[in-house]
């Protein structure tokens, strides 16, 4: 009698072992991050909808063309478990967080810190590596631990398996550090991030990616400085697919070419959309190349003239490289900012009713980052 009374309390103990796991599981503090059956709590920033898609409950990344999906919501303290792989070999993607609300100058990634999601066969050098490198992008700022005199953090050990296996990487941000476990191991530290509250974005880099099982556990909120905080959402939307033309009318010299709206052409040509606005925000990145140098664009009926040499925008335009056009049209009135510089406020003569959005190079010239924003 008493050989079965202990097996019987030795069952029990079993049971209550066991229902105490799966009942710490369900109550661990996490929740789905993705929920398996469509993109709620995320939006596309510049990929259009063919990008990203949804099978038996795994996100799919065809990695075409260069951009990225993003929460609805900021994060500041977190920890966020994902499971991933590749379908093809040397496949690039990235998991970024702490984001701001829209991709920097002249990039098609956002400023923010990046977690390196990089398939086997793509190498290793003294430069990265494919085992869950981390490191700072478009402005922001980290100090590595394990780094190589720079600001990218290494991992202490190689524990990523190639495509088309999965991984699994539990990302540990607490104010401002930032932890990378891979496949069960904590491999990779960063510290001083900044910002170190923000969006949190798959990107889209070339490969094919899966993603499952993504869930995040929001930790306590700490006090932060204004200046550690990502922008927050400006309800921007992009006009610009990165695959093609859609929604555009363009003379000859137009394409796409990933993430760039490119013009070709020796002569001026213009390119038009479709859509018609009243009452708009804006943002244009532009390259005014070598040969250009004047780009007239013009939204909702408002012109500005971009000219390197001559005018009165010429102080605020770069010499070469990248220049961001962030702009207001409301009414009569252009309120309007150039690489972060705002021009003074003009008042313009519009045409009533709606207007497209029209770029006009004089010459070979290059376009990204193309958003809009209804204004209230």
């Amino acid at each position: 009698m008493q050989r079965y009374t202990r097996v019987a309390s030795s069952l029990l103990v079993m049971f209550i072992a066991q229902w105490g796991a799966l009942y710490a599981d369900a109550t661990d503090g996490f929740v789905p991050l993705f929920n398996g059956e469509n993109l709620a709590g995320w939006v596309r920033v510049n990929t259009p909808q063919s990008t990203w898609r949804i099978d038996a409950g795994t996100l799919v990344c065809s990695g075409k063309p260069i951009g990225e999906l993003r929460t609805t919501r900021m994060y500041q303290n977190f920890i966020m478990e994902v499971e991933w792989r590749h379908m093809k070999p040397k496949g690039n993607a990235g998991i970024f967080v702490w984001a701001d609300d829209i991709t920097a100058p002249g990039v098609p990634f956002h400023r923010s810190i990046e977690v390196q999601v990089l398939e086997n066969a793509y190498g290793n050098t003294r430069s990265y590596t494919t085992h869950g490198d981390i490191f700072p992008i478009h402005g922001a700022r980290m100090t590595p631990v394990n780094g190589r005199g720079g600001s990218r953090a290494f991992p202490v050990e190689s524990r990523s398996l190639p495509s088309p296996q999965w991984n699994h990487y539990r990302i540990e941000c607490n104010r401002g550090t930032i932890s990378l476990a891979v496949n069960g191991k904590v491999v990779t530290r960063g510290m001083h991030c900044s910002p170190s509250k923000g969006y949190i974005c798959l990107e889209s880099e070339g490969g094919v990616v899966h993603y499952r099982n993504m869930r995040i556990k929001v930790l306590p909120d700490t006090p932060i400085d204004v200046a550690e905080v990502a922008t927050a959402n400006r309800n921007f939307r992009s006009i610009y697919s990165g695959l093609d033309l859609e929604g555009w009318l363009a003379d000859e010299g137009w394409g796409a070419e990933d993430w760039v709206l490119a013009y070709t052409g020796q002569q001026a040509g213009a390119i038009t959309s479709q859509e018609r606005f009243q009452n708009v925000g804006f943002v244009v990145d532009v390259d005014l190349g070598d040969k250009s140098g004047v780009v007239d664009v013009s939204v909702a009926n408002a012109l500005v003239r971009l000219d390197r040499q001559n005018g009165p925008l010429a102080t605020f335009l770069k010499k070469s490289g990248w220049n961001r056009i962030e702009g207001e049209v409301r009414g009569t009135s252009l309120k309007l900012s150039i690489n972060g510089r705002r021009v003074r406020d003009q008042t313009i003569q519009v045409r009533p009713g709606k207007g497209a959005i029209k770029l006009r190079p004089q010459g070979p010239t290059r376009f990204a980052n193309l958003f809009v924003r209804a204004l209230p």
